[in-house]
């Protein structure tokens, strides 16, 4: 049977949003995520912004505007290199000032910890991830769709679900909130990952399809809304559960309240807490 993983109030199903380069489209995507109580991380370049506050249709955020933006509950910042180079063509020493200034930057200006990532125009390869690794990044969204809901197994190279303008898209959020998901098998729990650029709803005419893509996956009782790095460290808090060699004991070492499943039945294990009465095994 094995020990399930579950996420917060024992949900078998998280959905998670990721959009680039801190542009004035983002007000209005935030908007619309709030609206259907979306959370999502906006990956920003520290140095490519505008000089006073973009009033316009196009185009980047001032600093002020980004500090109004993204501060707020259900919104993570994170890293995509200070003035958004393709990776593969920097010398590592280069490739790693980018990555480290830009979480700096991003740090002092947001009062946070920065830990998370998306590849600049997508492209990676092992240097850009011994750079990463370097400047403390937990994770890296990529741009290579998996159209599936697979948590995934490394994270410096975490693909997502898909692009938004993914022609089955509406398909798979349709499949993503009918499914079953069984709790009597282990590495169930299953992620919905959504990506994009918000200019691209203004360059496509297509506003109507985040709305209604937000209005379908919003809103559902068995779904966990997370941004990337809240899934990350739950994940993460997860592994380090500790178990007795009979399973029915478990011990909590983290800050975090965690779920799980064992002979479909949920336990909850609170921060720092032990619990006793695990059924792991069904004795005769």
């Amino acid at each position: 049977m094995g020990i399930i993983m579950n996420y917060p109030q024992n949900k078998m199903k998280a959905f998670t949003m990721s959009y680039d380069d801190g542009l004035v489209h983002d007000i209005k995507l935030i908007e619309i995520m709030k609206k259907h109580g979306l959370k999502g991380t906006f990956n920003i370049n520290s140095e490519r912004y505008s000089k006073e506050d973009n009033l316009s249709n196009e185009g980047m955020l001032s600093i002020e505007q980004t500090k109004k933006l993204y501060m707020q509950e259900g919104i993570e910042v994170a890293v995509h290199t200070a003035t958004h180079p393709t990776m593969v063509d920097l010398p590592s020493e280069v490739l790693t000032f980018e990555i480290i200034k830009d979480r700096n930057l991003l740090e002092k200006r947001f009062n946070t910890f920065i830990r998370g990532m998306a590849n600049p125009n997508g492209a990676y390869n092992d240097k850009a991830i011994a750079s990463m690794k370097a400047c403390g990044i937990a994770y890296a969204r990529t741009i290579d769709a998996s159209r599936n809901f697979d948590i995934p197994s490394e994270w410096l190279k975490w693909n997502p679900t898909c692009h938004h303008n993914e022609p089955k898209l509406f398909e798979l959020g349709e499949n993503f909130i009918n499914m079953k998901v069984n709790r009597q098998h282990e590495g169930n729990a299953k992620l919905f990952y959504l990506w994009g650029h918000s200019s691209e709803f203004e360059i496509d005419n297509n506003w109507d399809r985040i709305e209604k893509f937000a209005e379908l996956i919003g809103g559902k009782d068995d779904i966990w809304y997370a941004t990337n790095i809240e899934i990350y460290d739950y994940i993460k808090a997860f592994n380090q559960l500790i178990f007795n060699v009979e399973g029915n004991m478990c011990y909590n070492p983290t800050s975090t309240d965690l779920y799980f499943s064992c002979q479909n039945r949920c336990y909850e294990v609170k921060a720092g807490q032990t619990l006793t009465n695990i059924n792991y095994f069904e004795w005769e």
